[in-house]
């Protein structure tokens, strides 16, 4: 969900690939710039005999925290106890997919199915082709449990760890994991995609993993996974105005509910990183600005469907022509969490933190200049086939 900006430069410092990566030549919440984590795409060799991913990954950390700093994370459980697992719902107060499906054990459940259908007539190919890019992302699930279960200082150690660290990825797995069911049956019922194409997408997806230069470390994965929350709640609440717009107010409903646990699950990562600046300020600036200048990449990006190598560019061109995710929403989430951590007001930093809190409070006004010629170029982009949407075509 992104928009990609490819080679850019400002003086000495590359400017950062937004979250939805769009074609847009000139430099990743879902949701860009060019990617720093893979070469040109490159398939391998007899990919329908192999599991290798089709894109290349470039070398990968997997280490970039002293031990110090691991027990300083383990030191924080009793916080996390009392300030983090208050933002989890209980299962019992929990909306289920089903509460916004037919009921198949009712009489009318095929009178629900065409009802559900008619309304999805009314919805367009490329607001489908968002919505199933979204609902992809939100698949790859297990990848995202495994990032936040290998990461140093806060990993899971037995799967049914006690730690209140643990409990808070487990049970933000289970509520995130409702998402993809939630769409996966919706667009299944609809009649309008290839469900078929899709389950080989979240299939390669899932086989491929990510690698978002997070390198097991904590203070990168809490400000990655703090973008990418505000960056999926905008998604799929730019995506139920859309669709709200088309007549379908149930599809809207649902998106709506998917919105409000992002955001939920955004103040719960937002609060953890406010914390890091409150008693490491200086290690949390200099990972802020790392991350930002590697760029925020959607988890995704490594989306394929067997047919297309530079799927995943493609739906975020539809996506960043839509308005369902663009530059100016990287941009503003970067404001936004600036502001909120108040990266300006920080003080006692070592000489690197100073250039990194710079180069982060300077960093949106840099991003503004790119974001005309970004949608210019999303408007210039050509007409494609998706599989995803039984191979009809859309203007990207």
């Amino acid at each position: 969900m992104a928009l990609k900006l490819n080679n850019m430069s400002f003086g000495s410092q590359r400017i950062p690939s937004v979250a939805l990566p769009v074609m847009a030549s000139f430099g990743s919440p879902k949701f860009l710039m060019a990617s720093p984590l893979r070469s040109p795409s490159k398939k391998v060799e007899n990919m329908k005999n192999t599991s290798m991913p089709h894109q290349e990954v470039q070398v990968q950390v997997s280490h970039s925290i002293p031990p110090q700093k691991i027990e300083m994370f383990k030191s924080l459980d009793d916080w996390v106890g009392d300030n983090i697992l208050i933002h989890l719902k209980p299962t019992e107060k929990s909306w289920q997919p089903q509460d916004f499906l037919p009921d198949s054990k009712s009489d009318g459940f095929y009178e629900q199915v065409k009802e559900l259908q008619e309304r999805a007539k009314e919805i367009p190919d490329d607001h489908f082709v968002a919505l199933v890019g979204d609902m992809i992302t939100e698949e790859a699930l297990p990848t995202y449990q495994t990032m936040l279960n290998i990461t140093h200082g806060i990993r899971d150690e037995t799967g049914a760890s006690l730690t209140s660290w643990a409990i808070w990825t487990r049970a933000w797995t289970a509520e995130e994991n409702r998402h993809g069911d939630l769409l996966n049956k919706y667009l299944y019922l609809s009649g309008r995609v290839d469900m078929r194409q899709i389950e080989k997408t979240i299939q390669y997806l899932i086989g491929s993993g990510m690698d978002v230069k997070l390198e097991n470390n904590p203070y990168r994965i809490f400000i990655y996974t703090s973008f990418q929350e505000r960056a999926t709640f905008v998604s799929h609440k730019n995506t139920a105005k859309l669709v709200r717009e088309h007549g379908d107010t149930k599809l809207a409903k649902l998106c709506g509910f998917i919105a409000a646990d992002e955001k939920r699950h955004e103040t719960a990562y937002t609060k953890i990183v406010e914390k890091l600046f409150e008693i490491d300020p200086d290690e949390t600036v200099r990972a802020f600005a790392d991350m930002m200048r590697k760029k925020i990449t959607m988890p995704a990006y490594l989306m394929y469907d067997g047919r297309d190598g530079n799927l995943f560019n493609h739906f975020s061109i539809v996506a960043q022509r839509l308005g369902v995710y663009t530059t100016k929403d990287y941009t503003d989430i970067l404001e936004f969490l600036v502001d909120r951590w108040k990266v300006k007001d920080l003080t006692g930093l070592s000489a690197d933190g100073r250039k990194s809190q710079e180069f982060v409070c300077e960093l949106p006004s840099r991003l503004r200049k790119l974001e005309e010629k970004a949608h210019l170029v999303a408007k210039r982009a050509p007409t494609i086939r998706f599989s995803w949407i039984l191979d009809r075509e859309l203007k990207l």
